[in-house]
Order: C-alpha cells, then sequence, then structure tokens
C-alpha cells in the first residue's frame, strides 16, 4: 500500500472521528437536555461520516486495488489524484466546520463558502473519477469470460 492510498485511508478515519464526536454531541444534547439535533448539525454529520469516511476509504481502496495505468494512457496521472485529494480533503473539512458553525452563525460569507465547499466536493469527485476513468478495465478476466467462465 502506498502513500497516497495510506493518506486517503487514515483521512478518512479522522473523517469517522469528527463524525462521531459530532453524533456524541448530539446523543448528549438529545438525552441529556432535550434539544433535538440542529439541521446544521446533522448535515455536518452526514458529511463527515459518508463524505468524509465512506468516500475516501472507497477512494483509496479503490486507487490502491484497480489495476495500473495501461502503458500510454493520458489520462491517468498520480498527481492528478493527488490534487484530487488535497480538493476534497478541503472542501468536505471546510463544509463540515461551516455547517457546524451556521447553528450560531448567518452570515452571508459563511453560507457562500459552505456552497464552494460543496462545489469543491463535487468538482473533486468528478475529477477523481475522470482521472481514474481509464483504470477501470478487465485485466484477464475478459479473456476467461469469452471462454464461458462465469464469476
Amino acid at each position: 500500500m502506498y502513500t497516497l492510498v495510506r493518506r486517503f485511508i487514515k483521512t478518512g478515519i479522522v473523517f469517522l472521528m469528527a463524525g462521531l464526536a459530532i453524533g456524541l454531541y448530539a446523543l448528549v444534547m438529545r438525552e441529556v437536555h432535550n434539544v433535538g439535533m440542529h439541521p446544521y448539525l446533522r448535515s455536518a454529520h452526514v458529511h463527515a461520516v459518508m463524505g468524509g469516511f465512506v468516500m475516501f476509504l472507497i477512494l483509496g481502496v479503490a486507487l490502491w486495488l484497480f489495476p495500473r495505468a495501461a502503458k500510454g494512457d493520458t489520462r491517468y496521472r498520480p498527481g492528478r489524484i493527488e490534487a484530487a485529494y488535497w480538493i476534497l480533503t478541503i472542501s468536505t473539512a471546510v463544509r463540515i466546520l461551516g455547517e457546524v458553525t451556521r447553528m450560531w452563525e448567518d452570515a452571508a460569507l459563511l453560507r457562500w463558502l459552505i456552497v464552494l465547499a460543496g462545489v469543491g466536493q463535487v468538482a473533486g469527485f468528478a475529477f477523481y473519477f475522470w482521472t481514474m476513468w481509464t483504470r477501470i478495465r478487465p485485466v484477464g478476466s475478459h479473456l476467461r469470460e469469452a471462454k464461458g467462465e462465469r464469476f
């Protein structure tokens, strides 16, 4: 497992810890103080666990397991995947922090920051999968399928 794969997976674990902390806070507020989960806190929790932990794990494992780029592949470049990593990490972190902050602050600048972070998340995922697209290909299995083998 190489560095960028480990970085995706470890970053996902950090986002999981953030999501668990948010969830624990919401649980205590509900059970001890009888206060329901604020919609912005719910959004932060979902983005930390699903957009952060789950997706970063998927992206890291895909990067690790998919076949290497074919010789002459002009689309896949490790630097592009690293750029997607940074776009996604920064956007997801800003989104989570922005959503938590929105519980107490209604500034227009904060709202736009959250929107831009969401755009960054969409762009980061799109860039990652555009870059990885050529690595989603058969490596030997298509020959076995042609001979009639079923998986």
